[in-house]
């Protein structure tokens, strides 16, 4: 009997919630920025909160969180909604906080009236001068006992457009000595006359994110609003608006956000690498973004597999980038369809194979199903092999090529390496071989029995192909540690292009989405740039560890 998987700490608060009648229902929501694409933090946050409302029978919201104009898109609106449904989860209902402009007005409104909000003509820097230190206190805004009539009179005329921007702010009346430098009257609404994505040029005054986020909540009805460890701090501030709103009470719960080995997960960043085209884009199959390691051929299924081996902590931790490589791997063992490429070819000749001869052998697509399909593989005199998988002077338990040595061509027959040709600089040029006509793979009568196995492709029907192999972007361990320009610590090693490789012809068939093993040389799936006439693979992972491999050596 499978050993039951523990609670989490919010499964434990969720559980205890319901038992206690607090929460008849559960509801969560994902709230991202449309500011720039989602990587693989956020996949992080998307299964957790659509993960508890799954477990739980509620349900999640995606919520767009459109409060600054100047940089949100449509089109990250739309990239981010793809990458939601790429992960394998679906919404209850389409939101965005800047449908709640007018109600949040009217929160901001309450407050003046309470005497909890007021119009500040402090410029920024004298705003941040007046917050004090976290042990000083800070001093008054000389605007801040302005008369409620006044406020709601100055505030309105902020909403109408007869201020530049910068030149007033709405501030909750808190307390300046607090010790919470959040709660020193902060900021609630600012003015940008900047086009927005949605509403256009309605709005000139907008609410800043921890005026937006509560309220938002609240309005949608959101049971927990899971938010990562650096909201701890604006937590008391989400209490305050929502208890002194007098409005539906969401609370905020707070886990550990992922960080990951060679890996950079600020979005400003990322940002900079594309904008100074240190990458080809937001979905460079180096970057971290989901459209970017979708690109690369990771698995929405290894992501999520991932992210449940991670678990919800309440402390931040570094988590290595190799486990989210073992667990695309694991799944692309089952699922990749095999095929064989030659990267570095050396050409073979059969000399015994008869000339003008041709035949069709066949090979699992997928060996790990026993009932898999089978493909269909030419194979004539000339064939390449890969120049690894022959050594001239063999070293001790070396099994593959080698001089009167024999190896089993994969699928088809074993093979005696009998001649060695050289061209003027002394490189091998050729091999001459011969083969074992009743050795033939599925109907072997020869009696033979050979420890290597190796690939080949046809020399008469190859494909060429190009090949992309791409490694960690960046080759400093923890990035969140480096106290200089983080460019500095990108890996000169992160994309290798090779231009021609020598592959089987069924992958001239091969399809976006589609994931192969091409044998012993790793995973790799079809580029968005291939073209009919110039086919590009990605390299998705090795076959295994090799980091793991280098820091041993």
């Amino acid at each position: 009997m499978a050993e039951e998987k523990s609670l989490n700490f919010i499964e434990e608060i969720i559980e205890n919630d319901l038992k206690s009648g607090k929460h008849t229902h559960i509801a969560t929501r994902f709230p991202p920025e449309p500011n720039g694409y989602l990587h693989l933090g956020h996949a992080k946050s998307i299964c957790l909160n659509f993960g508890l409302a799954l477990k739980y029978g509620g349900k999640t919201n995606l919520r767009f969180d459109d409060t600054n104009p100047v940089t949100e898109e449509t089109e990250y609106v739309e990239g981010i909604k793809g990458d939601v449904k790429w992960l394998g989860f679906q919404w209850a209902e389409e939101l965005y906080a800047s449908d709640y402009f007018p109600q949040l007005f009217e929160f901001a409104v309450t407050l003046i009236k309470k005497g909890l909000a007021y119009v500040d003509d402090s410029t920024s820097e004298e705003i941040a001068a007046q917050k004090g230190t976290p042990t000083q206190p800070g001093i008054n805004s000389p605007f801040r006992n302005r008369s409620v009539e006044e406020n709601l009179a100055l505030f309105n005329d902020m909403k109408a457009g007869k201020y530049p921007d910068g030149s007033k702010v709405l501030r909750a009346k808190i307390d300046m000595a607090h010790t919470n430098m959040l709660m020193r009257d902060p900021v609630l609404y600012r003015i940008k006359h900047a086009h927005h994505h949605r509403t256009g040029d309605t709005w000139c005054i907008y609410p800043m994110y921890d005026f937006a986020h509560g309220q938002s909540d609240s309005i949608e009805k959101i049971t927990h609003s899971i938010c990562t460890l650096e909201f701890v701090p604006h937590r008391e501030l989400y209490n305050w608006c929502i208890d002194n709103l007098e409005i539906y009470p969401s609370r905020q719960y707070e886990f550990a956000r992922l960080n990951m080995t060679y890996t950079m997960m600020s979005k400003r960043k990322l940002l900079q690498l594309v904008n100074e085209k240190h990458v080809s884009g937001w979905d460079d199959p180096r970057m971290p973004t989901l459209c970017g390691v979708r690109r690369r051929g990771y698995t929405p299924e290894a992501i999520r597999e991932f992210c449940d081996r991670i678990g919800v902590a309440k402390r931040d931790n570094l988590i290595d980038i190799s486990l989210l490589e073992f667990c695309v791997r694991e799944h692309l063992n089952k699922i990749a369809a095999r095929r064989m490429v030659v990267f570095d070819p050396l050409k073979v000749v059969i000399t015994n194979y008869p000339e003008g001869k041709t035949e069709t052998l066949t090979s699992e697509n997928y060996p790990e199903d026993p009932n898999g399909s089978l493909r269909e593989m030419p194979f004539g005199r000339e064939i390449y092999i890969e120049r690894e998988d022959f050594m001239e002077v063999p070293i001790k338990k070396y099994f593959r090529l080698a001089p009167g040595q024999m190896v089993r061509l994969k699928s088809a027959y074993i093979i005696k390496c009998d001649e060695i040709i050289k061209d003027t600089h002394g490189k091998i040029s050729e091999l001459r071989c011969s083969y074992i006509p009743e050795s033939r793979s599925g109907n072997d009568t020869s009696g033979i029995h050979v420890k290597g196995v190796i690939h080949w492709v046809s020399a008469a029907a190859f494909i060429p192909i190009e090949v992309r192999l791409y490694d960690r972007l960046f080759n400093v361990e923890d990035m969140g540690a480096v106290d200089d320009d983080f460019r500095n610590h990108l890996n000169p090693e992160s994309l290798k292009v090779l231009p021609t490789v020598y592959a089987e012809p069924e992958l001239a068939h091969a399809k976006p989405g589609e994931h192969f093993q091409f044998l012993r040389m790793g995973y790799f799936c079809l580029d968005t740039d291939a073209t009919t006439g110039k086919l590009i693979f990605n390299r998705t992972s090795t076959l295994r560890d090799m980091w793991a491999k280098e820091v041993k050596k």
